[in-house]
């Protein structure tokens, strides 16, 4: 491998044609990610509020609450977690295609299964979708990458577009499965809408594979059904593992710090016996970003859970508290274009971030939603409801952080990485999502758990809670900032 590490690497286009100044199966993939994540979305709106109200509402209020953050945190953990799994089974065994459909496949039965009012049975189906989701969700972003070569100018437009879609998917769908179907019917009937959506995601992809050509195919030997049947085999055997997860989330923190470990060891190892000194810093790099996008994401996930409660009591909305989750993907769909157009005019103004302080800004902008949150709650008279439209601006400015992190990182992964290790590289980035999400349900559970005998939590617990995350993400994304340009020079030329 030449020093240039992954810059050099030979590149195979997709099919002709573009749409919009874009390969054409972009757009494709962002059809397909769209009903992936209204299926996500749509019983994330739903799930910590369910969970509390159906199998722990004989509790106390705030430990209802506190077992429901940890469930919420356990199972988003655990969707990211698999990722790592997901990305090197399509990497060396299935290919990406064939991932994405087995994967999708699962995630419906799962969806499915949660119709059952039984909390056992309800895990179970929670980790069908954990096993799903492993396989589908490093995947597909995998395949946008492959769509560019490493130094074509729209690769992060690209992935933006992408987030979009992501994003579209994410709007609808707390909507249609939260504030229509489940508030009127039941929040289980909002479950099946969200397995819909997957199903039609499934038949999209396949419908449409055709345009991706080569990209995504099965490595050479592995054709045929029995590789298909090996992995679907595997999945049922990991459903039991999952599921004692899900049910204890110590055990479940254990696992992941192991996984983290683990992951360092893989691409330093991996770094050193490629004996390319450029590749084994990039690695060095990459892992450093990582943990910045552990630490982001464990505050900005208190939307699905702290902050779903917080709607819930305590705050004074025109609508139904479960609206609040489609406030992030719609400001997305409105912001996305901006920033797509923001970083190109930057950056050819010499003016654009480097990706390491991007990170930063993230970091810092996650906790300042946090601070203005805080202030609103001080400023709220004893006995009123926090008004709406301070939520809605805290929405507003963690979009804004987001969209300095989330797309760039998922560029930034396709291009540090070595290409036979991109999956796996995919993988290890959703891997520091799920350790994230571990630790936001830890967060959720003391910022809507209450007192210690459980009694409801106060908004006077919300915003000690909300100022500390503030100076968290303040003195974290700070050191980041300083630390930027030891991070770009191991970055060697990236960006």
């Amino acid at each position: 491998m030449a020093a240039g590490g992954t810059a050099t690497q030979e590149f195979i286009p997709p099919p002709p044609g573009e749409i919009l100044g874009h390969p054409k199966p972009l757009w494709m993939l962002f059809s397909a990610e769209f009903w992936e994540r209204f299926c996500y979305y749509g019983m994330r709106a739903l799930l910590a509020v369910y969970v509390a109200a159906t199998f722990f509402g004989h509790l106390p209020e705030g430990e209802a609450n506190a077992q429901a953050s940890l469930t919420y945190g356990g199972y988003t953990a655990l969707v990211y977690a698999t990722g790592i799994l997901g990305g090197y089974i399509a990497d060396t065994y299935l290919g990406y295609q064939r991932s994405i459909i087995l994967g999708g496949a699962l995630i419906a039965v799962g969806m499915f299964m949660l119709l059952i009012p039984d909390l056992q049975w309800f895990l179970v189906g929670l980790a069908v979708i954990v096993a799903g989701n492993g396989l589908f969700k490093p995947n597909i972003s995998t395949m946008v990458g492959a769509l560019y070569a490493p130094q074509d100018s729209r690769r992060d437009s690209g992935f933006t577009i992408f987030y979009m879609g992501i994003n579209a998917g994410a709007f609808v769908a707390p909507i249609i499965c939260a504030s229509v179907i489940g508030a009127r019917f039941g929040y289980q009937y909002g479950f099946l809408a969200a397995g819909v959506g997957m199903v039609l995601g499934v038949v999209v992809f396949h419908l449409l594979a055709g345009m991706l050509g080569h990209i995504g195919r099965a490595p050479p030997g592995r054709e045929g059904a029995k590789p298909v049947l090996v992995v679907l085999g595997g999945a049922a055997a990991m459903v039991p593992l999952m599921w004692f997860l899900l049910s204890k989330s110590e055990a479940l923190g254990y696992v992941l710090i192991g996984l983290m470990l683990f992951l360092v060891v893989y691409f330093v190892a991996s770094g050193i016996r490629s004996g390319d000194h450029v590749q084994l810093q990039r690695y060095g790099a990459m892992l450093l970003l990582f943990l910045a996008n552990c630490l982001f994401w464990a505050l900005f996930e208190q939307a699905g859970s702290s902050l779903n409660f917080f709607a819930r009591d305590f705050v004074d909305a025109p609508f139904h508290f479960t609206l609040f989750q489609s406030a992030n993907p719609l400001f997305i769909l409105l912001l996305a274009p901006l920033f797509a157009m923001l970083w190109p005019v930057l950056d050819g103004k010499g003016r654009n971030p480097s990706i390491p302080r991007k990170f930063a800004i993230a970091l810092i902008g996650a906790g300042f939603g946090f601070l203005l949150l805080a202030l609103a709650i001080e400023a709220t008279p004893d006995g009123a409801r926090v008004i709406w439209v301070f939520l809605a601006l805290t929405y507003l400015i963690h979009t804004m952080a987001e969209l300095c992190l989330s797309p760039i990182g998922l560029s930034m992964v396709t291009k540090l990485a070595a290409k036979h290790e991109v999956g796996m590289a995919m993988g290890g980035w959703f891997l520091s999502t799920a350790m994230a999400n571990y630790l936001a349900g830890l967060i959720a559970a003391v910022a809507s758990g209450g007192g210690a005998h459980g009694e409801a939590s106060s908004l006077g617990q919300y915003a000690a809670t909300f100022t500390q995350l503030w100076w968290l993400g303040l003195v974290i994304g700070g050191g980041y900032f300083l630390c930027a340009p030891l991070i770009n020079r191991l970055m060697h030329g990236v960006k």
